[in-house]
């Protein structure tokens, strides 16, 4: 396999690693291995929820939401940043502006943006979405900004640089991409986007617990009783509260929160076919290819397979204060969701280690 961007080596690797320990099996190894993950104190918490053939097959909390305060992680209650994990939630509000009509992926971004600085080339949604079209990634403290943007406002950040490479002859995975997508959809639907997805996606889904980052989303978040979790940040000295950020602003990109078992829910309906139609849906979750190589990206979904060959979809999130694993796996009927409250831990390998686990139990 050709790799991807150095950077996302451990994000979005073709083969995620899957160890051989003969020793321990099934849900032995992955209680295990969890238990290790707080024991060495590699994360502050750890929320997990795995269904199988559309069923429970496990859910559990570890280590603390709030470590000062000895709160417990609840895979029901504990709500987490789910960082890049809320891309597949914006691309299914994205298919659904496509099934209505309101957006054609193969048009230009400019139809619905006009007033977007012109750049050497043109490119499309389908670009955008895929992260072909050469939109550049973070840069400097833009990673944490704390500053109360509007989608429409947050543009200002990036605008006015060049695209990186002609569109549809790269691959860039970045979640400005996303800003300009949910951009589009607002000025093509005249909705807010995050009024959008909720009518489209969170609802019909049944997705209780998740929700914007925003003040309107802190206070569902007080009013159903649930538990946010503190946001912390690694160092050699320990965790500490990651820095206040403002995501709002890029909610499609990496700005929502939720729950283990609401986002275990959420890729039970995907793999129940509930949620688009086949085509639609087969659209988003086929991967590109650039170059006549896959990109194992397809539109808003990682679209790849493990070492031992198993297909799966779904994302890796992260994000100051959140890391998150989300996949599903159609042939072992399997929906796996991983939250974790803190920036990147490095902690993927372990993690595969876990997942490999459930799905040879």
């Amino acid at each position: 396999m050709k790799p991807l961007l150095s950077y996302l080596k451990d994000f979005f690797s073709f083969q995620r690693v899957v160890g051989n320990d003969k020793q321990l099996q099934g849900l032995a190894k992955a209680e295990c291995e969890l238990q290790r993950l707080i024991q060495s104190k590699k994360v502050p918490g750890i929320a997990v929820s795995v269904l199988k053939n559309g069923k429970p097959y496990f859910k559990k909390g570890y280590g603390f939401a709030d470590i000062e305060n000895k709160i417990k992680i609840n895979p029901e209650k504990s709500v987490f940043r789910i960082a890049s994990v809320s891309k597949p939630l914006a691309a299914t509000a994205l298919a659904k502006m496509v099934d209505e009509g309101i957006i054609d992926l193969d048009t230009s971004f400019y139809t619905y943006v006009p007033y977007y600085p012109k750049k050497e080339w043109d490119f499309t949604i389908r670009q955008l979405a895929s992260h072909t079209a050469g939109i550049r990634g973070y840069m400097g403290k833009e990673y944490g900004l704390n500053e109360p943007y509007s989608i429409k406002e947050s543009i200002g950040i990036f605008k006015d640089d060049a695209l990186l490479f002609e569109p549809g002859t790269g691959y860039h995975y970045n979640s400005y991409d996303w800003v300009l997508i949910s951009l589009a959809m607002q000025e093509a639907s005249g909705i807010p986007f995050e009024e959008y997805v909720k009518t489209k996606v969170l609802d019909p889904l049944g997705l209780e617990n998740t929700f914007a980052a925003s003040p309107t989303g802190m206070d569902v978040l007080e009013n159903k009783n649930l538990q946010l979790t503190t946001f912390y940040s690694k160092s050699s000295l320990g965790f500490r509260k990651a820095i206040p950020v403002n995501n709002f602003f890029k909610l499609a990109g990496g700005g929502y929160l939720s729950t283990a078992q609401d986002i275990s829910n959420f890729g039970q309906a995907f793999l129940n076919k509930e949620v688009l139609i086949d085509s639609t849906q087969n659209q988003f979750l086929s991967s590109e290819i650039i170059n006549n190589e896959l990109t194992y990206y397809g539109l808003g979904w990682q679209v790849s397979q493990d070492a031992k060959g198993r297909p799966f979809y779904g994302h890796i999130g992260n994000g100051v204060g959140g890391y998150s694993n989300f996949f599903v796996y159609p042939e072992e009927k399997m929906v796996l969701s991983v939250l974790i409250n803190c920036t990147n831990p490095n902690v993927q390998e372990e993690l595969d280690q876990v997942i490999d686990a459930f799905l040879s139990s």
